[in-house]
């Protein structure tokens, strides 16, 4: 299977027009939001809708936040150097290099919680518990979206495996890592009207020409969406010189989503002491990701690091071992108990 989905949901104009990971991002805060006033509810803890929507508005900043200084600090530091003179000006804030971190989303989200338990005098804990329920949710619309953008894609696979998906935007990474199969993409240029003597030529030019290189990556961009767009014999012509990838994405959907969330929704039928789903989900949740990065390419200016672990890897690794240690602290830390949502018992949610 060549992928071939287009990042919009629909165009407007041009670039301009809503993407589908703008709308995971909504979709991850709305099903977050039903999801956490019905608990609320359900436990009888106090908070109001109009209290969970403020503080789905602070998870919100602290996932965007954290989300994107996490990649910054742990994937791309020299970001922080990197200014322009058009929009958005510092590296930073380009999110369009190398995205958000999950990782750093969830330092944030846990910083939202604290400081919204202090400014209205909530349990922390039971903050962390509400996100670290509905959290997961939200990952799996964001793995999902990671997907139709053809980012953060697998390892390769077998030719013969049968979810085995191919990968267009990998030619992106051609001029830089593998610039000598650049003429073998002839046949795909001549399927989106480039002319195939202009393209050998750019490709002579390539190495000491900037703008020849310039216009060697806008005819690369034009394959990709041209195969989005729907050409099939640009499609059919690029399938033979495309890497099988394991579709590591909808592993994390299913395994940092979906799987996430029933167990800690299913734990939490039941009384526990506040920290616990959180503890858990952090646990859970370090275990999955070393697992699932097992089949997910690391990034290419990282790539393995010790024991051929990823950067990833190593992070859930030290995420394992602080969520067994906070488990420890919060199981012992309080006598209060909060309801599990298959029980209509009210707690008191002030701050000790």
């Amino acid at each position: 299977m060549v992928h071939d989905l287009d990042p919009f949901a629909f165009r407007i104009s041009g670039d301009f027009g809503v993407r589908w990971y703008g709308l995971s991002y909504m979709m991850g805060f709305i099903c977050a939001y039903l999801l956490i006033k019905w608990l609320a509810k359900r436990q009888r803890s106090g908070l109001t809708p109009q209290m969970v929507g403020d503080f789905i508005t602070y998870g919100a900043i602290g996932t965007l936040v954290g989300g994107r200084l996490g990649y910054v600090l742990f994937y791309g530091p020299d970001l922080f150097l990197k200014f322009k003179s058009e929009f958005p000006y510092w590296g930073v804030l380009a999110v369009n290099e190398g995205g958000m971190a999950s990782h750093g989303g969830i330092i944030g989200i846990v910083v939202a919680c604290l400081l919204y338990a202090r400014k209205y005098s909530v349990n922390g804990l039971y903050l962390l518990d509400l996100v670290s329920v509905a959290g997961p949710i939200g990952v799996f619309f964001g793995r999902i979206a990671n997907f139709i953008n053809g980012e953060l894609v697998g390892r390769p696979s077998p030719a013969d495996y049968p979810l085995a998906v191919k990968f267009p935007q990998d030619i992106y990474s051609w001029p830089a890592q593998e610039a000598a199969r650049l003429p073998e993409l002839t046949p795909v240029v001549e399927k989106i009207g480039v002319d195939r003597e202009q393209w050998l030529g750019l490709l002579e030019k390539f190495r000491f020409d900037g703008s020849a290189r310039d216009q060697v990556y806008s005819i690369l961009n034009q394959i990709v969406e041209s195969i989005q767009g729907g050409n099939l014999e640009a499609k059919q012509a690029i399938a033979p010189m495309l890497t099988p990838r394991y579709p590591s994405q909808l592993f994390a959907a299913f395994g940092e989503g979906l799987f996430l969330f029933l167990i800690l929704f299913l734990l939490w039928k039941k009384p526990r002491k506040p920290g616990f789903i959180a503890a858990m989900f952090i646990v859970l949740y370090a275990i999955v990701r070393v697992l699932d990065e097992r089949y997910r390419m690391p990034d290419a200016h990282i790539g393995f690091q010790a024991l051929d672990l990823t950067r990833g890897q190593w992070l859930s690794i030290a995420m394992f071992v602080v969520g067994i240690v906070l488990m420890f602290v919060w199981s012992r830390a309080s006598s209060l108990s909060i309801p599990g949502w298959g029980r209509g018992q009210s707690i008191k949610l002030n701050r000790k």
